[in-house]
């Protein structure tokens, strides 16, 4: 991949920065994986800031488009929310290939598109954003009927580093305290594993292709999950008295690990799994 492209794409982006430019680098990874195609029709769900949608703009060029939606609001994120990072993006080189619309809920009655309208349903790095199971699958249900192919990517808990370790750990500590909860807004509400995923595609009616498993070591998601976890934990187990006292004891004996790991052990994040389905 040029260096170039990367970074054409990432100086779209209110982000700016090393950071940015490995998120960058990663979503055209993903891209380049799904094989999205010049002059294409795109639905992306979950879009949040953009990183993603930034990608999808470039490959499908100024004869595409790509609208992209997530349902929280536009004020929501921290520094830059979604609002601001969506006017400038819409505002760059890229802007007239993208639409991007916030509190939209894929799954109410009023939101529907034709019948095959999109080449491409995107779902990047959202799912596990998502309350449950049930979410999931009816959202793979209802955008099978738009779209001619699925796809899809995440995080893949089947590590493949020991300094993945540490990402997958706070990702399970989250995961399980969330269970308990009805509403969050939270990075981590549910964990699905690549088989996971892979069955509910099918049973929504999407045939898997291709499956890649795609690292790159230097996004910086693995050292924010490790502090989310490590900094919130006593404040999310105070919240939550209805926790038995035996799976609290075993998320306390959790942490003291991944505080162990974090000051003997890199962290890198998870390797993403990147699938097509048709």
């Amino acid at each position: 991949m040029a260096p170039s492209i990367v970074s054409n794409i990432a100086d779209c982006m209110a982000v700016k920065g090393e950071i940015q430019f490995n998120q960058t680098e990663h979503r055209v990874k993903l891209v380049e994986s799904w094989g999205i195609e010049a002059g294409s029709k795109i639905l992306e769900i979950g879009c949040g800031q953009g990183d993603t949608t930034a990608v999808l703009a470039y490959f499908t060029g100024e004869k595409g488009q790509v609208h992209a939606v997530d349902i929280a609001g536009p004020d929501y994120g921290s520094p830059v929310t979604l609002g601001e990072s969506r006017n400038y993006l819409v505002a760059s080189s890229l802007g007239t290939q993208i639409k991007m619309d916030f509190q939209v809920n894929v799954l109410a009655d009023t939101v529907t598109f034709p019948e095959n309208h999109f080449d491409y349903i995107v779902f990047s790095h959202a799912s596990w954003y998502l309350r449950s199971a049930e979410e999931l699958s009816a959202i793979l249900k209802k955008s099978r009927r738009w779209g001619k192919q699925l796809c899809f990517a995440e995080w893949d808990a089947a590590i493949q580093h020991v300094e993945q370790q540490s990402h997958l750990l706070a990702v399970l500590l989250q995961a399980q305290y969330e269970a308990f909860k009805t509403d969050s807004e939270a990075n981590i509400r549910s964990l699905f594993t690549v088989e996971d995923i892979k069955d509910m595609a099918k049973d929504a009616g999407w045939n898997v292709v291709k499956q890649e498993s795609i690292y790159s070591p230097k996004l910086k998601d693995g050292e924010w999950e490790v502090e989310m976890a490590l900094e919130f934990a006593e404040k999310e187990l105070r919240q939550l008295p209805e926790i038995p006292g035996k799976l609290e004891k075993l998320i306390r004996s959790q942490l003291r690990i991944l505080q162990r790991n974090k000051e003997t052990l890199p962290i890198h994040p998870l390797s993403t799994v990147a699938l097509t389905a048709r």
